[in-house]
């Protein structure tokens, strides 16, 4: 029955679109918990290169799955499933609403659509072997292989998402079944949640080009670059090593160019992660989109989110 299931809000959209404040006011709307639904922010430290939310900026709303994991952490979607579902039980049984928030498309869909993962097999050494041959022929090249083989797969994955295409040649080698079907077998089950989910947009692009721009300014001065610095004369994390904020400055901490240069290429790369984002997220009939720049001040924009809620959920 719909009213036996937990009821679940989510809260989506691109970097720097104004998610996390959206997701905190309603909470206090709601009284609501945040899962946090961002596959940078799991991790301790980074904490200005992942936008991860100030004391703050959560304003006394308590905030689950962030900053808990070891930069050289390997972390799946499912685990962050098995932790997902755990907080919403958790938020649930004491009469309060969870609310997951984040620009991380597989975290929410796996998480909301209830998504059954398989036992999939694993290797260490021919996924290190794969690892060195991304390494040598680049991930454009190891893309266009993928697409040989699972075209439903390389068309959802960007060039540098070493970990993803690299897992797709891994399974496909162990198995003789691409990671698309087993995608597809594990979501043939009902969905677990009554949820309703709520996409922040904006009707003009470059309005959201402009926050991102901005954010990266913001995220200078708080101190992005001794940040970057320390992480990487300190760490060697395998999948942390991909945040957007530290890898565009490398050339720049490695006296390769000026500090200009590594910004430009940081606030382009953000920009072209949101369209990415925004691409994965179209894809969702169910999303609720609500366009910022069309409500005439910010309490518009949670009262228009609140009202939707309330409906779909019958709170």
């Amino acid at each position: 029955m719909m009213n036996e299931r937990f009821k679940v809000a989510a809260v989506v959209g691109a970097t720097a679109s104004g998610k996390t404040a959206l997701a905190v006011s309603l909470a206090q709307k709601l009284n609501g918990e945040v899962i946090s639904a961002d596959s940078m922010q799991i991790y301790k430290g980074l904490s200005v290169s992942t936008a991860k939310p100030t004391e703050e900026e959560m304003c006394g709303i308590r905030h689950h799955l962030i900053d808990f994991a070891e930069l050289n952490e390997e972390f799946s979607v499912a685990r962050y499933c098995e932790l997902g579902h755990a907080a919403i039980a958790d938020i649930s049984s004491r009469g309060r609403l969870p609310i997951v928030c984040g620009g991380t498309g597989l975290y929410v869909d796996s998480l909301l659509k209830n998504i059954i993962f398989a036992d999939i097999p694993q290797d260490e050494q021919l996924r290190q072997r794969l690892n060195d041959e991304f390494d040598e022929v680049g991930g454009e090249e190891m893309l266009r292989r993928l697409a040989e083989f699972d075209p439903e797969s390389a068309a959802k994955l960007h060039a540098a998402d070493k970990k993803r295409i690299v897992r797709g040649f891994e399974v496909y080698t162990l198995s003789g079944t691409t990671i698309s079907e087993y995608n597809r077998r594990s979501r043939s089950f009902p969905d677990r949640y009554n949820y309703c989910i709520i996409g922040i947009g904006y009707r003009d692009r470059q309005k959201l080009y402009d926050r991102i721009n901005r954010r990266v300014d913001m995220m200078l001065e708080a101190g992005l670059v001794e940040e970057a610095r320390s992480f990487y004369s300190e760490n060697s994390g395998k999948t942390a090593v991909q945040a957007i904020g530290c890898k565009e400055l490398l050339p720049y901490l490695r006296g390769e160019e000026p500090i200009e240069a590594s910004v430009e290429r940081l606030k382009q790369e953000t920009r072209r992660f949101a369209k990415r984002q925004l691409t994965w997220f179209r894809q969702n009939d169910k999303i609720i989109w609500i366009h910022a720049d069309e409500c005439q001040s910010y309490d518009e924009l949670v009262e228009r989110a609140a009202h939707e809620l309330i409906t779909n959920l019958m709170l």
